[in-house]
């Protein structure tokens, strides 16, 4: 499993960025919000141990066919890791990805009311590395999406507690993955 999450990295390692790869702003932008990224992945672990003390959902494969009557959306992160990565293209889905998320948490929140500033201080804290990630782009003169403040994607709908259950457990599992190929994304552009 390790090498089929590492195997499409191998083919980033040589792709050129000249025009990013000498500026000290943009490494440091890239090490605080590699650190960033890594402080949001720890809260949804705390999260997802939140949701499997409580509800006992904890393995993803035991609830695959419930979630076939779910509308969870798995944000894409492809342009990330494709043969033809592009730094802009890539951090602009990432964007795209988090604010998605962001909007998404409002359902775990409502699940967790126990645990309801954790979500709101990650919700905040997704909100924050979408705008460091803009304001980064935007001083590169790189070509970024604004995103409405108010979220005007629909929550999702359940039709039952369980199932908010489940939908719960799936927004933060795939929150977790898409927060893992964007911290791959960042240090592969720190390494380059």
């Amino acid at each position: 499993m390790g090498m089929l999450l590492w195997a499409p990295w191998w083919v980033l390692h040589g792709a050129p960025l000249p025009e990013l790869s000498g500026d000290q702003d943009f490494q440091l932008f890239l090490q605080r919000n590699l650190e960033f990224t890594g402080k949001i992945r720890g809260d949804v672990a705390a999260l997802q141990r939140v949701v499997c003390d409580t509800f006992q959902l904890c393995k993803e494969e035991e609830l695959l066919l419930v979630r076939q009557d779910l509308d969870i959306l798995q944000v894409p992160l492809e342009q990330c890791h494709s043969r033809s990565f592009q730094a802009e293209t890539c951090l602009n889905q990432i964007r795209a990805g988090l604010h998605v998320y962001q909007g998404s948490l409002a359902a775990v929140r409502d699940l967790l009311l126990n645990h309801a500033g954790l979500v709101e201080t990650l919700q905040l804290d997704t909100a924050n590395l979408s705008s460091n990630i803009q304001q980064q782009m935007e001083d590169l003169g790189l070509a970024t999406v604004t995103y409405p403040t108010e979220n005007p994607d629909p929550l999702p709908t359940f039709s039952s507690h369980f199932h908010h259950q489940v939908g719960g457990f799936f927004i933060l599992a795939n929150f977790q993955r898409f927060l893992e190929t964007a911290y791959r994304a960042l240090r592969h552009l720190a390494r380059l």
